[in-house]
């Protein structure tokens, strides 16, 4: 399966944003920020297709709602952050086959240390577009479930998009070392929550199914299948869900804003789906052709 999240030599001497235009090679942020300091920040992922953002305006309000939380202070607004980006992709003449990563930090500390009121001095903004294709390429995923549980409500909410993400990157480390292209995650009861990386959703007897959003991020593109499915009047069930569930699926994927809705084809040595089918199976396959032509967007001011 082609992977298309390897550097991508277009990449080199492109703008990114750190409070304010930098060249890529230059952009840096202070050893005293807090995302360096403990990883206090929050972060989206924004796609760039055809002149056009995915769901920027879902992104930038989960990007406010993660930072109110965690009580940053002087948070940029929403026209601020937007402004960056736009500034961002002009400069770079970028305006399709791009990925955002965009990161909000607590900011710059007046000395070492683990407590906010030493943060004086603001929020850091960065933005870092890139020209990165689909994470999973066409799909076809191998899966493996990991030892290393996703976080609950009680432990830290993962309904922050918080850049806390240790516990993702063991998970993926185990996935790389058994050969798979990512790592399901159960939550504290060992019920599915989703994988390191995206939302998990299951078709079984014609329903879609996927996990309650009790320690998954409840994604973006996760509340878009759902509304997607429900407007081509394919029945929709969140619920707690087992491995075996799983394990015996008529069809399953994978959902995020770099993979789309991504078919996975095994678990666990698993094979999903019928022995015979090749590829995606009949309501995957429909919610993919649906998917690109009702995903909300906004258009770039630029051409």
């Amino acid at each position: 399966m082609a992977k298309f999240n390897q550097p991508d030599p277009r990449n080199a001497g492109t703008w990114c944003w750190v409070d304010g235009l930098v060249k890529r090679e230059e952009a840096r942020v202070s050893v005293l920020d807090s995302a360096v300091q403990g990883g206090d920040a929050v972060w989206e992922g924004l796609r760039v297709a055809g002149g056009r953002i995915y769901q920027m305006e879902e992104h930038l309000q989960r990007l406010q709602d993660s930072a109110h939380t965690l009580m940053f202070k002087a948070i940029p607004t929403t026209q601020a952050v937007q402004d960056a980006v736009f500034q961002t992709l002009e400069a770079n003449g970028m305006t399709d086959g791009v990925h955002i990563r965009l990161t909000l930090t607590r900011g710059e500390k007046s000395t070492s240390g683990m407590d906010p009121r030493l943060n004086v001095h603001g929020c850091t903004l960065i933005v870092l577009p890139e020209y990165k294709g689909a994470v999973y390429g066409s799909g076809d995923l191998k899966l493996v479930t990991s030892s290393i549980r996703r976080n609950g409500p009680s432990y830290l909410d993962s309904k922050i998009h918080h850049n806390n993400l240790l516990n993702n990157i063991l998970a993926k480390i185990q996935a790389n070392h058994a050969g798979a292209d990512d790592a399901v995650m159960l939550d504290d009861r060992g019920f599915l929550a989703e994988t390191n990386a995206t939302n998990l959703f299951l078709i079984r007897d014609g329903v879609l199914c996927t996990p309650f959003g009790h320690a998954c991020l409840p994604g973006i593109t996760r509340a878009y299948t759902l509304d997607l499915a429900r407007e081509l009047g394919i029945p929709v069930q969140e619920g707690d869900l087992s491995l075996t569930q799983l394990y015996t699926a008529d069809e399953a994927f994978t959902t995020g804003t770099m993979g789309g809705l991504a078919h996975i084809a095994e678990v666990d040595g698993r094979r999903i789906g019928p022995a015979e089918r090749q590829g995606p199976g009949p309501l995957t396959l429909r919610l993919q052709e649906a998917y690109p032509s009702r995903i909300p967007f906004v258009t770039l001011p630029f051409s």
